[in-house]
């Protein structure tokens, strides 16, 4: 189920000065058994009788009793706010009505029927926009003012968006929302807006984009720091934090959720859950952290034996081809030595003919280097320096090693 959006209710309850009021101090904590008492004096022969300054009273005993029971009593609530929908549509006055109706509409949103709110909804609408028609006539007799009119949508916008918000009908949802924001911002309430806008990055994240989620929050950010409600900005940077959360950006994440808790931190007292939510976000991202830690160095790991094994593998390419063109060479040598006649020496002195690589070879063995070391030198196989060996003996005409390198002396070769 989507997490549920509270939309802050921008209209103030009202408020008589009657005597219906004056036996009722506190519609949200007490004496709602006492005003029940005085309203149910008021039988449908009372009322037909009553003057227009008792019925407004009694209408206003009605909404502080539709509000006193909203969180502990939804039938009652639901009961008052009918009895003010029948005496407000028998008095005309409009905005009272649409208030009752958005309340039964909210009732039923909180119960999860929202075919039921959207009903209620639609009808204080209704009620809004000939609020608006009157408002914008001249002569404007009912009195009613254009905050009145954009108070009354703006609340009722978010209501419907959050209505349609969980119908998972996000685009619409969205549409109402950046209604009462145009509202909000028209009046520069930058604290609404900054919560309406948290409100539209927790759906989007909700719903997986996370593009239109940084977008809003940013933008609730940017509303909560021009109006300086520090709740507010905590609240914000708590979003982008469990934002790049989901994004696996844990080091952005952990920066927003630290700076949310420092709020939190200060007043624990007042906002000991969303420290607590907090505080298990930067859990979570430490976590986080620590697994991302274990993957890199693995992946480090990983890497560095891939390159150690691809090294070997490349030198001993290089190795295999060395000593297949080393092997192709003294085939070559061989069989020019044996179609040419090659002598073993120079016409014109006793000095051996030498090939190149002859002559590299014996330069090795007079600086006193073993096979072994040669082959790893310059990258021949073991078979093929002895070969160059054998060969060296017999153009010296040497029996060992050691007459090999005097006679190279000798000849001036070393």
């Amino acid at each position: 189920m989507r997490t549920r959006l509270i939309l802050i209710t921008f209209l103030s309850l009202a408020c008589g000065t009657s005597a219906i009021h004056a036996e009722y101090s506190d519609h949200r904590r007490k004496n709602l058994d006492s005003l029940e008492n005085v309203v149910v004096k008021y039988t449908p022969d009372r009322i037909e009788k009553a003057s227009e300054e008792e019925i407004k009273d009694l209408i206003g005993a009605y909404d502080n009793l539709m509000n006193g029971y909203l969180q502990i009593n939804r039938e009652r609530s639901i009961l008052f706010a009918r009895k003010q929908i029948a005496l407000a549509s028998r008095m005309g006055w409009l905005v009272k009505k649409s208030d009752a109706e958005k309340t039964i509409g909210k009732h039923y949103w909180g119960s999860e029927q929202y075919d039921s709110a959207m009903f209620y909804f639609n009808l204080a609408l209704e009620d809004v926009d000939r609020i608006a028609e009157i408002a914008s006539d001249p002569e404007n007799s009912e009195g009613y003012s254009q905050e009145t009119v954009d108070d009354s949508y703006s609340s009722l916008y978010g209501a419907i968006g959050n209505c349609l918000n969980m119908m998972d009908s996000i685009p619409r949802a969205m549409e109402y929302y950046r209604k009462a924001g145009e509202i909000f911002e028209k009046h520069g309430w930058k604290e609404s807006n900054a919560i309406l806008y948290y409100n539209m990055g927790e759906t989007w994240r909700e719903e997986k984009d996370f593009d239109q989620a940084n977008e809003c929050y940013d933008t609730s950010l940017k509303y909560a720091l021009a109006s300086g409600d520090s709740l507010q900005i905590s609240a914000a940077m708590k979003g982008l934090g469990n934002l790049w959360l989901d994004r696996g950006k844990t080091r952005k994440a952990f920066k927003y959720l630290k700076e949310a808790d420092s709020y939190y931190s200060l007043h624990d007292d007042q906002e000991f859950r969303a420290r607590i939510e907090t505080l298990d976000l930067i859990g979570q991202v430490l976590s986080q952290q620590k697994k991302q830690l274990r993957i890199f160095t693995l992946g480090a790991l990983l890497l560095a034996i891939m390159a150690l094994l691809l090294l070997a593998a490349s030198r001993r390419a290089f190795i295999f081809r060395r000593q297949r063109d080393a092997a192709d060479e003294v085939i070559d040598e061989a069989m020019a030595e044996k179609d040419n006649g090659i002598p073993a020496t120079d016409n014109n002195s006793d000095k051996p003919l030498l090939t190149a690589r002859e002559a590299e070879i014996l330069r090795l063995i007079a600086s006193g280097m073993t096979s072994p070391q040669m082959a790893d030198k310059i990258f021949l196989s073991l078979a093929t320096i002895k070969w160059y060996r054998k060969r060296l003996l017999e153009k010296f005409e040497a029996s060992n090693t050691a007459e090999l390198i005097s006679k190279a002396k000798e000849k001036g070769l070393v």
